[in-house]
């Protein structure tokens, strides 16, 4: 036996002494892959396939092939955990800068900015020394309630789908792998790990699978975050029809599969069905730690058992293998990896861009807005949000930041000790787990306050909306309702009686009923704006910059007029763990347009400090005949877009497609495409948009594919789904 391990052992080392290709950075990436498989054993095989920590993967320490290290998460890198718990390590040079939320750059609607983003926060991974950056997000939200709605790009997915492949293009283009989330349907977290989702074909095609689609085929994501959820009553990081079907087999996407935290619940079924590194098992993602050894994992020992007996073939093991490799080869062995940089002016910069183009506003009474210093002798800020600390907590996207510029730190810095401050309400501390129980005695005190200071004041400004506590925007828990939470519509309703020049600013990933809109002068929502929130902020309200945020999310006016809603408890949250999208593809404003339901504020919309001009559009043919080429030009339409106000600004022009014709029911139109120009006062410029083969496809569950059927068209320029500025018919042949 001694013998026969001696020989094992020389036979290892003279096949790791031939030409090492695996080693060259600069070799044929499959050529490397194959050369590392052939050497590998059996056992390091299925090393590769799952945790050896919290947050790292295996690599082949004997061949010399690098570990993958991860980590949360898509707004910014967060502290170093311990390697295997959930508390954090304690180390003083790991903070971060805090980038607006996904929601925030969605609302910017600029495609740059979106890959300046995933640049900047590369570039932080890269320092930390980390492989796979946990993001971005590009779920849709079905559920204005949705706890990770913040983590996401809102409820069309075009949009999120343009904005992702920018983020992952910069960000892979450093050499840090993007792990798009959460595929597909983590639509909501109440029962996340056991819901089964039960949806039309079509709604899956035409809705919940587009920007995941765009961002493998046109963003290249080099890995995939499966989801907590079931589809068909298998559970998401484990399934065939998924994984191997659409996501690897018709999509082409050759990266690594890498489970949710907790994800993975069966060895042969995660094996087969597509699932290639298992991460977090025993823990639901955040809390629970079990401490085990990771041998125990569901694609460690019974992993390789199941292949020594035969129960799962080779191919299987090699084809895994190879996934986690090529992710290996682009990242922490890739030939574009650089060092990276932390904390950098130029971040700041990005993450005060994003934040300035990404905040929207909602209501300009009298002009209100922006703020002139000479006008008010007396301010007085509002609201525990003009103070919080909106990087902590949230679930697994809480930061730790070097330094945080609060709302009411960018007042202050600009309008100095004309600001005064009262905190008004109170929503206890920032907390993944349980919540702090509130006493009323407390609140009314901070009320009656607030309303009295007010009263005192020339200007309110009332700062609020949502947090990152438990059962507001925060995972593992979705909001309780479409109220804003601690009494804020009652405090905002007591302080428009006593002062009647009152602006309110709220953060938060979601939509929120607004019962106090008529009461109140200017609206102004932001979002999660990151570390230089104050400053973002600041500038807007200032005029320092001048507005151009749109509306990623419809604003109803009340929860039950949400599609999700209409059907019961089988809608939304489902009943004995199954929801139904009964809705099918009507989500967001397809919902409310094409049944003509009015809006509290529309999708796309967002105002300017000046105006916009539209000229009639004007059409011309390149073909106009129906086609199975996706990307041929049609048609090309355009139109003149002038700032017909006083100051320079940003317009965001939105192109949406109405099909006239078709023999089943499609929605009144669909964003199809986007231009955010800039414009000087009285400046003109011409916006063109190509009206391609796929733009005019609906998903037929008859045929199961895309088909586009010859008719008539009307192509839609718009400044929200609700301001149509101009159309044009045209036909398809």
């Amino acid at each position: 036996m001694k013998k026969l391990l001696t020989l094992s052992y020389l036979a290892l080392s003279m096949a790791t002494a031939q030409a090492q290709i695996y080693l060259d950075p600069n070799a044929p990436l499959e050529d490397r892959v194959q050369d590392a498989l052939s050497r590998m054993t059996l056992h390091e095989k299925i090393q590769i396939a799952h945790a050896q920590s919290k947050f790292t993967s295996a690599g082949v320490p004997r061949l010399g092939i690098k570990q993958l290290n991860m980590s949360d998460g898509p707004h910014g890198i967060r502290a170093e955990v311990d390697w295997n718990s959930w508390d954090y390590a304690k180390w003083t040079n790991d903070s971060c800068v805090a980038f607006p939320s996904l929601t925030c750059l969605a609302a910017t609607w600029n495609r740059e900015l979106a890959g300046d983003y995933g640049h900047a926060i590369s570039e932080e991974f890269l320092f930390r020394d980390k492989n796979v950056l946990l993001g971005p997000g590009c779920n849709i939200a079905r559920v204005p309630l949705n706890g990770r709605n913040f983590e996401y790009m809102g409820e069309d997915p075009f949009l999120a789908g343009e904005l992702c492949v920018p983020y992952i293009r910069r960000a892979q283009a450093n050499g840090v792998a993007c792990c798009l989330k959460h595929f597909f349907l983590n639509n909501q977290e109440v029962d996340r790990s056991s819901v089964n989702v039960n949806v039309s074909e079509r709604a899956i095609h035409e809705i919940y699978l587009p920007a995941f689609k765009k961002a493998v085929q046109k963003g290249g994501t080099w890995s995939m975050m499966g989801s907590y959820n079931k589809w068909n009553n298998v559970w998401c990081c484990e399934n065939d029809s998924l994984l191997n079907g659409i996501l690897k087999r018709q999509w082409g996407f050759d990266g690594a599969v890498i489970s949710d935290w907790g994800g993975t619940h069966h060895t042969w079924e995660a094996a087969t069905g597509g699932l290639d590194i298992e991460m977090g098992t025993d823990t639901n993602g955040k809390t629970v730690d079990k401490s085990k050894g990771y041998n125990f994992y569901r694609l460690a020992d019974d992993y390789e058992a199941a292949v020594r007996k035969g129960d799962i073939s080779m191919e299987v093991v090699d084809e895994k293998a190879s996934r986690v490799l090529r992710t290996i080869f682009r990242t922490s062995m890739g030939p574009r990896k650089t060092f990276g940089s932390m904390c950098s002016e130029a971040h700041y910069d990005v993450c005060r861009r994003i934040g300035q183009e990404g905040i929207v506003l909602l209501k300009n009474q009298k002009n209100i807005l922006p703020i002139r210093a000479s006008e008010y002798r007396r301010i007085l800020v509002v609201g525990e949000n003009a103070i919080r600390n909106m990087s902590e907590a949230g679930g697994s996207s809480e930061l730790k930041t070097k330094f945080d510029i609060s709302p009411l730190e960018g007042l202050r810095a600009l309008y100095g000790d004309k600001i005064s401050f009262c905190r008004g309400y109170y929503s206890g501390k920032a907390m993944y787990g349980k919540v702090e129980k509130l006493k009323q005695k407390k609140l009314d005190s901070l009320r009656a306050d607030a309303v009295a200071q007010a009263k005192e004041a020339d200007l309110v400004i009332f700062i609020g909306g949502l947090n990152k506590n438990r059962h507001q925007d925060c995972e593992d828990g979705d909001r309780e309702n479409y109220e804003l939470s601690f009494g804020q519509n009652e405090l905002i309703n007591e302080l428009s009686q006593v002062q009647k020049n009152l602006i309110v600013v709220t953060f938060g990933g979601n939509p929120f009923a607004t019962p106090w809109l008529n009461r109140i002068q200017g609206f102004v929502h932001c979002w999660y704006l990151g570390s230089m929130s104050g400053s973002s902020l600041a500038d807007v309200l200032s005029g320092a910059v001048n507005p151009s945020g749109k509306l990623p999310v419809t604003f109803a006016k009340k929860q039950a007029d949400y599609p999700c809603f209409r059907y019961g408890e089988e809608g939304y949250p489902g009943v004995n763990k199954q929801v139904y999208y009964k809705e099918g593809i009507y989500v967001g404003y397809r919902w409310f347009d094409t049944h003509k339901e009015s809006v509290q504020f529309p999708f796309g919309y967002g105002l300017s400090y000046t105006t916009f001009k539209y000229s009639k559009p004007e059409i011309s043919s390149q073909t106009g005949l129906e086609t199975d080429d996706d990307d041929e030009t049609l048609f090309t339409v355009s139109c003149d877009v002038t700032n017909s106000g006083s100051r320079e600004g940003k317009e965001t022009v939105q192109l949406y497609i109405g099909d006239e014709q078709s023999s089943i029911d499609r929605p009144v139109k669909e964003l199809k495409n986007f231009a955010k120009v800039s414009l000087r006062p009285g400046e003109t410029t011409k916006v063109r948009f190509k009206i391609k083969a796929s733009d005019l496809k609906f998903y037929s569950e008859d045929q199961h594919r895309w088909i586009a059927e010859p008719g008539k068209f009307k192509a839609y320029f718009c400044s929200s789904a609700s301001d149509v500025r101009g159309v044009v018919s045209f036909e398809l042949k």
